[in-house]
């Protein structure tokens, strides 16, 4: 799975999320589960077309589900909660970064 924190501090350029309720569920299988974020973007500034670098993250959140469900297992009154987000990183953004002091 790709993931990577953002470096940015402003809010992601689009965001993605989905909640899901049931009061009784149960899995015949362990589930195999991939978030995979990919490609790149381009865009065109002051007539040039630059390539800008995409920096993505995403996560859930559960309540009453472990992380590893169990086959035949019956999970009781769940609620699982995801969201994506990614912003395009422009080159300015990266000598921006370059001018902060460490911490």
């Amino acid at each position: 799975m790709s993931r990577r924190k953002p470096r940015s501090r402003r809010p992601p350029d689009i965001e993605a999320g989905a909640r899901a309720t049931a009061r009784k569920l149960r899995f015949r299988r362990k589930p195999k589960t991939r978030v995979e974020f990919e490609g790149k973007s381009r865009v065109r500034s002051d007539d040039r077309i630059e390539d800008v670098e995409i920096e993505s993250d995403s996560g859930s959140e559960r309540r009453n589900l472990p992380d590893e469900v169990e086959p035949g297992v019956t999970y009781r009154d769940v609620e699982v909660g995801w969201a994506a987000e990614a912003r395009a990183v422009m080159p300015e953004d990266h000598e921006d970064d370059d001018d902060e002091e460490p911490r």
